[in-house]
C-alpha cells in the first residue's frame, strides 16, 4: 500500500513539475523579443539536463563534478532571464514592464504630403492607415478635408464622413462634429445653406433631445445671416466713405455727428420675427429678454424669454445655469427682492448639486445680499409706444 502511494506521489509531482516548466517555457517564449533564440535555449537545457543527471548516476564519486559543470553552463544562460524576472515588479512601475503600447495609426506620411501639395499621395497615405483603423475619427477627417479643400472634391468628402457617420458604433460627438464640420463647407465652399441645413438637420433627427440637437438647431438659425455674409465676400459693392468734417475741433459740440442708437423697438421686432422663424435661437431670445428688462423695465416678458429656454429638457447645464445667473442680474438690476434672487439662484443648485456651475452660485448666494444693497437706484423709464405684450405671443409664463 505504501509503495502505491509513493507512485502517485511521485506521479503527480512529475505532473506539477512539467506543467511548471512547459507554463515557464510557454511563458518566457511569448515575451521575448526573440522567439526563436527563446526556443533554441529550451530545446538544448531540457535535453540537457536530463543527460547530466543519467550520466551523473553512473559515474558515482565523480557525478556531483558533472552537477556543478551543468549549473555553471545553464548560469550563463539563464541568469539574465532570473534576474530580470525578479527585478521585474520594480521595474515595471517606471517602464510600463513588458506590455505592449495599444496599436494606433501614423498620419505623419500624409501630413507631410499634404504640406508638399501632394494631396492625391496624402490620400493614399491615409487611406492606407484607415484600411487597418476604419474608425479612427481623426484619420477620417483629415481624409474629408483634403478632400474638400484641397482637391475641391466635397461630395466626396460627403462620401468620407456619411461613411463613417452610418458606422453603428460611431460616437455621437464625433458624429455630430463630422456633420457641423460638413455643414460649414457647404456652407463656406458651395454657398449652399439649403445643404448646409439639411445637414445639421440630421444631427437633430438622430439625436432628438439631446444638447447636440439643441446646437443644431441653434446653427441652423443662423444659416441665413451666414450665406448673406458669404455672398456678400463674393460680391463687393464699392463703399461711398462719407467726407470728414472740417475743422471738428472749433466745433462748439460734436454731438451731432455721433451715430444714431437703433431704435430698441426695432430691435424687438427684429426678434420677435427671427423667434417666428427659429423658436430655437437662443441668441436671438436672450437679447430680446435683455432688452426688455434693461430699456422697457419690463421683467416679467424678461423672465417668460428666458423660462422658455430654461425649462428646454436638452440645454447643456452650463447654458441653463448661465440664463439662470442672467436672470438674477435682471432682477437685482430691475428692482426685485431678495427673495426673488436668491430662488434664481438656488435652481442652479438644485439641478446641478455637483458641477462646477453649483459651486459658483453658492458663491454668489453668499454674497446676494451685498450685491443688491450696491445696486444704484435708477430713474424709471417711461414706456415707449411699441407693442407691449410683443414677448407674449409665445403663451403663458411657465415657471423655471
Amino acid at each position: 500500500m505504501q509503495r502505491v502511494f509513493d507512485i502517485v506521489l511521485g506521479s503527480v509531482g512529475l505532473v506539477v513539475i512539467v506543467g511548471l516548466i512547459g507554463w515557464g517555457f510557454i511563458y518566457m517564449l511569448r515575451k521575448s523579443d526573440d522567439p526563436g533564440k527563446m526556443f533554441f535555449k529550451w530545446a538544448f537545457t531540457i535535453p540537457f539536463i536530463i543527460g547530466c543527471i543519467l550520466l551523473a548516476h553512473k559515474m558515482g564519486p565523480f557525478g556531483p563534478f558533472l552537477i556543478v559543470f551543468m549549473a555553471v553552463v545553464l548560469s550563463f544562460m539563464w541568469t539574465p532571464h532570473i534576474g530580470e524576472w525578479i527585478a521585474s515588479p520594480i521595474t515595471n512601475l517606471f517602464d510600463g514592464g513588458d506590455e505592449r503600447p495599444d496599436k494606433k495609426p501614423f498620419y505623419s506620411a500624409a501630413i507631410t504630403k499634404r504640406k508638399l501639395n501632394k494631396p492625391f499621395e496624402a490620400i493614399v497615405a491615409l487611406r492606407e492607415q484607415l484600411a487597418k483603423f476604419p474608425a479612427d475619427f481623426e484619420g477620417v477627417t483629415l481624409l474629408a478635408s483634403i478632400q474638400a479643400e484641397d482637391i475641391q472634391d466635397l461630395p466626396g468628402a460627403e462620401i468620407t464622413f456619411n461613411h463613417f457617420c452610418d458606422r453603428p458604433d460611431a460616437p455621437p460627438l464625433q458624429v455630430a462634429a463630422a456633420l457641423t464640420q460638413l455643414a460649414d463647407w457647404q456652407l463656406k465652399l458651395a454657398q449652399d445653406a439649403e445643404a448646409a441645413r439639411a445637414v445639421l438637420e440630421k444631427i437633430s433627427a438622430r439625436y432628438p433631445g439631446t444638447p447636440l440637437a439643441a446646437q443644431a438647431a441653434q446653427r441652423i438659425a443662423h444659416l441665413g445671416g451666414t450665406e448673406k455674409i458669404l455672398l456678400a465676400a463674393h460680391d463687393r459693392q464699392a463703399v461711398q466713405v462719407p467726407a470728414g468734417v472740417n475743422n471738428i475741433g472749433l466745433l462748439d459740440s460734436s454731438k451731432h455727428l455721433m451715430p444714431e442708437e437703433t431704435d430698441p423697438g426695432l430691435l424687438a421686432a427684429e426678434y420677435v420675427k427671427q423667434l417666428e422663424q427659429h423658436p430655437r435661437d437662443t441668441e436671438a431670445r436672450e437679447k430680446l429678454a435683455i432688452l426688455y428688462a434693461r430699456h422697457y423695465q419690463r421683467l416679467d416678458l424678461a423672465t417668460l424669454e428666458l423660462a422658455q429656454m430654461i425649462n428646454e429638457p436638452d440645454q447643456p447645464a452650463k447654458r441653463v445655469a448661465h440664463w439662470l445667473n442672467l436672470l438674477a442680474d435682471l432682477q437685482v438690476h430691475g428692482g426685485a427682492d431678495y427673495e426673488t434672487a436668491r430662488e434664481t439662484l438656488e435652481k442652479i443648485v438644485e439641478r446641478y448639486p455637483d458641477l462646477p456651475v453649483a459651486d459658483m452660485a453658492r458663491s454668489r448666494l453668499n454674497r446676494l445680499k451685498l450685491e443688491i444693497k450696491g445696486k444704484k437706484e435708477t430713474p424709471d423709464m417711461k414706456l415707449g409706444d411699441y407693442e407691449q405684450n410683443i414677448g407674449l405671443k409665445y403663451g403663458a409664463p411657465r415657471r423655471y
